[in-house]
């Protein structure tokens, strides 16, 4: 049974800064760029009863099945430049930037992660040549580890849940291994702001293609948040004075893990303690980022939680239009498809000026991630 939460207070985020310099023309320089897909999906639209819903396929970034590693590498180019091992020069390709700072960078990097996080501090680190270790949770699925140590990295897995295999990774960093973590506490929020603008390529990229389609501003975007680093890059967005107009933002969770559902009801963080056993692991998160917490309480309209069963229709329903999406990646579908058959969540949606046949924006955040599941769950057997 989803819950949720009406955030009556919405409206400006005066808590989001943009980057000092554009993390879309980063990641253009690096090997094997393109911008991810903005698809149709027929299918979502005739569920939801909406006039269109676009679909941020985020399922091959850089050959990983994640958005994740546009925040790590982000934050890793960052802090070599904020700790002044480099300045911000020009250089064209990774080849040029490894040259720049080939006797400056450290022994190697460290973080934890449920997966994606992971992989992609580790794919970053082997394009700059060097080492990378990652605290995983037990419990990791087996093909999520596997996929961190393909891209040359040391997997450790931590007992307990996410909270603990941060902490893990924290008491490990030091001086000549930079942590380079996608959530914020006191004390440690260069990386993770860097990780948050890092993710803004997305916006930045979904700008683009809207208008070669000539297509109309999205009315509602609905955005995962686990610790809420891309849910405070989707939110600040839309939510900063830059924004043409504003849509409704609804952040979804898993209802195992719904800490930003909690702290919005209360109005500070709240600490969901584990174990948080949802399938949908990149979600499984007990704790928000500080960081990213006073952008996601000041511009998200609505907070929904989603069950595991919802987030596999929605995957069903994307795979429908051709859209490969994981677990976390369907959240957002599952949570809009909440809203819209919950009679009192459709009302707020229309006080909210939303009309009868909206257009939705969906990031569909990963892949297959867990192929076993994705194939039981997509492709059952006997079907």
């Amino acid at each position: 049974m989803s819950a949720i939460f009406i955030n009556e207070k919405a409206g400006i985020s005066k808590n989001y800064s943009d980057p000092g310099f554009s993390s879309l023309s980063f990641h253009r320089k690096l090997p094997g760029y393109f911008p991810s897909p903005l698809r149709m999906s027929p299918a979502a639209a005739e569920r939801l009863g909406a006039g269109r819903v676009l679909v941020k396929d985020e399922s091959d970034r850089f050959g990983l099945p994640s958005f994740k590693i546009l925040g790590a590498s982000y934050a890793i180019y960052t802090e070599l430049i904020s700790r002044g091992r480099i300045s911000e020069p020009q250089w064209d390709s990774m080849d040029e930037l490894i040259l720049l700072c080939r006797d400056v960078l450290p022994h190697g990097f460290v973080t934890a992660t449920d997966g994606n996080h992971g992989r992609g501090v580790a794919r970053t680190a082997a394009w700059l040549g060097v080492e990378a270790e990652v605290f995983v949770p037990e419990g990791t699925v087996a093909a999520r580890i596997r996929g961190i140590e393909s891209e040359g990295a040391t997997v450790k897995v931590i007992p307990g849940d996410y909270d603990d295999a941060v902490e893990a990774a924290a008491s490990r960093a030091g001086e000549d291994l930079w942590l380079i973590q996608d959530t914020a506490w006191p004390g440690y929020e260069s990386v993770p702001a860097a990780i948050v603008h890092g993710y803004s390529t997305i916006m930045l990229e979904m700008e683009e293609q809207l208008a070669a389609l000539k297509s109309p501003d999205p009315d509602l975007v609905a955005v995962q948040i686990g610790v809420g680093s891309l849910a405070a890059a989707v939110t600040g967005h839309f939510r900063s004075r830059r924004s043409k107009r504003t849509p409704v933002i609804v952040g979804v969770e898993s209802e195992s893990a719904a800490c930003a559902y909690e702290s919005a009801r209360v109005g500070e963080i709240v600490t969901v303690p584990g174990p948080h056993r949802s399938v949908m692991a990149g979600l499984n998160c007990g704790t928000l980022s500080n960081l990213a917490w006073p952008v996601i309480r000041d511009g998200t309209d609505i907070f929904v939680t989603v069950t595991d069963e919802d987030a596999f229709e929605a995957m069903r329903i994307l795979a429908g239009d051709g859209i490969v999406s994981g677990e976390s990646g369907s959240a957002g579908l599952a949570g809009v498809a909440a809203l819209f058959r919950d009679d009192g969540a459709r009302e707020a949606l229309e006080s909210m000026g939303l009309g009868p046949e909206p257009g939705v924006l969906l990031i569909s955040t990963e892949g297959i991630t867990d192929p076993v599941l994705y194939q039981r769950v997509v492709n059952p057997p006997g079907q």
